[in-house]
């Protein structure tokens, strides 16, 4: 495609006299493409059916002038006041039977029909606008799909929905009963009409409505999403059609959405935005793209790269110089294809008054501007060389939505997440420079050397299967706490001890568990004891060996962690949560059997990470301090970019490039 640098840009709120000033601005920064009207549907349709597309195409000309193409968003995350005054019912409800009103963004319920057809109207009419202007490439649906939806919609018209989904499923109603164990507590049905949203309980919910409540949302979301794609696809054959994720959001399950995509996008802030998001850790971004990677297994974009000091009322950390571009190169190192910052300019309006841009309130360039054009100026030559190449990583991570969803509705120990126990992993090979793929339980594991699957709390024999598969075919397999405890419909297995059938793979059975719940225990490993937190599976080895015991507890000399030989691979459990030193020492003996290699060595906070095409690997090194760094490779690369080899300057990126050799037929 040929477009890698980008800027999400809103002429509405600025008067036309400036639109050509940050047209040429943009042009001299090296931009080659914008976001627009992803939220301005009064500003193209103030009354309805009365449609205004003059100034959205006249930004789209004056761009295209100068060299920039536009992807247009879809407007429907916030529906106009008038809509509201006249359904009024499409406003969602929350949990508490609550409505939720105008004011603000995500103010519609997505399964309402009356709502679905002002989208219909909107988006065909906008697509038929734009569908043959050379400007327009591309189209993202919505805007954050999920975002503000927690505890939504749960109005009569998503009851209605919920009720046909659940048809659909089971068929019968005593197909439901059994699946949801109505027994308990008198909550049989005697008709789908009788079930209700989840709204709030006196006490109590049952999981396996949950389950299937979360599920259902995810599909209704997908479907939104769809209807949507469809009208496009028809009217603009030539356009390509995304979507910006959040990262690990779990709303709506982000690879059911890839399916209708024709690539994704990502929207990252790694500074953090307000209080209660404070600067993530490196390896939580990075985590971040690489699990954006697996949604559709292929490169993505960044549709919101961060860009300036971020937050609402109140606002996060402001990025030291270099910080910014080394964040954005992180984003291609993981695979992007393209980054687009937000925002161009500092809004001087509205909530997001103090969610900084490229250009501040003033509009005059500056430092990040200056740092941003001589980023796109270093690595313009490049990108196109990076284009569809991706990372191939020999350690891959289970990550699974329903997994995520059964944590949710049962966490167990108040801090247990299902995410938070994704990164401890990650964790450790990101700080060892070990590239990792985050890949889906039904994917094929063959092509990785080692695969660490945490927390598989929903088991079914068909994934039992896999992971017996994958490890007699020579796999390495981690297993971890609380694996195989419940079916698909999150009820409780009853046919044998934990963790069910995988305890042949593994070689042990667990009849007891420990939740460690405002306390810590302690294991043996080696010659050193560690810290555990949260939980303790009590494990009788039934051929595995014993890698490490529990020091504390009833338990105390009972084994924590095996390993047994099966077939010829290895499969290990480790049934606690490894504080940071024996998850890195533990991860150390697992990488050595598996025989993972690393990229190098480094501090903690200086990041390597390869793409590879059909010829070429490239590696990036990235500096994420304000200090000078010193690493060193573990292989032969020549360098393209950068100062001096194994020396980095404070937020410098270094780029090196390896030729593959080409095998003789």
């Amino acid at each position: 495609m040929g477009i890698h640098f980008g800027v999400d840009y809103y002429p509405e709120h600025w008067p036309r006299e400036r639109w050509e000033t940050d047209a040429q601005l943009m042009k001299e920064m090296g931009v080659q493409v914008v976001r627009m009207a992803e939220f301005s549907w009064f500003q193209m349709e103030p009354q309805e059916g009365v449609f205004r597309f003059a100034w959205l195409e006249e930004a789209v000309n004056l761009l295209n002038q100068y060299g920039i193409k536009t992807i247009l968003g879809t407007p429907t995350a916030a529906p106009p006041a008038w809509i509201i005054e006249k359904n009024p019912e499409i406003q969602p409800v929350d949990r508490e039977g609550r409505r939720r009103f105008f004011g603000g963004r995500h103010h519609c319920c997505q399964s309402n029909k009356t709502y679905r057809e002002h989208v219909k109207r909107f988006v065909t009419a906008i697509s038929e606008k734009f569908a043959d202007n050379p400007g327009v490439i591309g189209w993202q649906i919505d805007n954050e799909l999920g975002n503000s939806h927690a505890d939504l919609c749960m109005c009569g018209s998503c009851r209605l929905n919920f009720q046909k989904w659940l048809l659909k499923k089971y068929g019968k109603i005593e197909r439901l009963n059994d699946a949801w164990g109505t027994a308990f507590w008198s909550q049989g049905y005697n008709k789908f009409s009788q079930i209700r949203t989840p709204l709030i309980t006196v006490t109590g919910e049952n999981p396996s409505a949950m389950l299937d409540w979360k599920c259902f949302c995810s599909d209704l979301i997908v479907d939104f999403a769809k209807w949507q794609a469809d009208i496009i696809r028809k009217k603009c054959p030539n356009h390509f059609i995304t979507h910006n994720y959040m990262c690990f959001d779990d709303k709506v399950n982000y690879y059911d959405l890839g399916e209708l995509l024709d690539f994704v996008s990502n929207d990252v802030y790694p500074a953090g935005y307000w209080h209660e998001k404070p600067q993530e850790p490196l390896y939580q971004a990075a985590a971040a793209h690489d699990v954006v990677r697996s949604y559709k297994k292929q490169p993505f974009w960044i549709m919101e790269q961060q860009s300036g000091m971020a937050g609402w009322g109140i606002m996060g950390r402001q990025p030291k110089p270099g910080q910014l571009s080394a964040w954005a190169i992180q984003s291609v190192a993981h695979g992007a294809d393209a980054v687009v910052f937000f925002r161009w300019r500092t809004c001087a309006v509205g909530t997001e008054q103090f969610w900084h841009g490229i250009l501040g309130h003033s509009g005059k360039p500056g430092r990040i501007y200056n740092e941003l054009k001589r980023l796109t100026e270093t690595f313009s030559s490049y990108m196109d060389d990076f284009e569809g190449s991706m990372p191939k990583p020999e350690v891959a991570i289970v990550h699974n939505f329903r997994q995520n969803y059964a944590f949710q509705i049962q966490p167990h120990h108040p801090k247990l997440t299902y995410v938070k126990e994704l990164y401890k992993y990650y964790r450790a090979f990101y700080e060892k420079k070990i590239p990792v793929d985050f890949v889906q339980d039904t994917d094929d594991l063959s092509g990785y050397k080692l695969v660490v699957a945490p927390l598989q709390f929903l088991m079914t024999p068909q994934l039992e299967q896999h992971y017996f598969d994958y490890v007699e075919n020579g796999g390495h397999l981690v297993l971890t706490m609380r694996t195989g405890v419940k079916d698909a419909e999150n009820r409780c297995m009853t046919d044998r001890e934990l963790p069910g059938r995988l305890g042949e793979l593994c070689g042990i059975t667990i009849s007891e568990y420990d939740c460690l719940n405002e306390t810590t225990g302690g294991v043996l490993y080696g010659k050193k004891e560690y810290v555990i937190k949260k939980w303790c599976d009590i494990i009788e080895l039934q051929g595995a060996s014993c890698l490490a015991e529990y020091s504390t507890g009833f338990y105390k000399q009972s084994p924590a962690i095996t390993e047994n030989v099966y077939g010829d691979g290895i499969a290990w459990y480790v049934g606690t949560e490894p504080d940071e030193e024996l998850m890195e020492d533990l991860l150390a003996y697992f990488e050595r059997r598996s025989e993972v290699a690393t990229l190098g060595t480094a501090a903690d906070d200086v990041e390597m990470m390869t793409r590879e095409s059909q010829d070429k690997i490239w590696l990036f090194v990235i500096n994420h301090t304000d200090d000078e760094q010193v690493y060193h490779l573990h292989d032969r690369y020549e360098m393209i970019e950068g100062e001096q080899e194994e020396f980095l300057r404070p937020f410098e990126v270094q780029l090196f490039v390896k030729r593959k050799k080409q095998s003789v037929v």
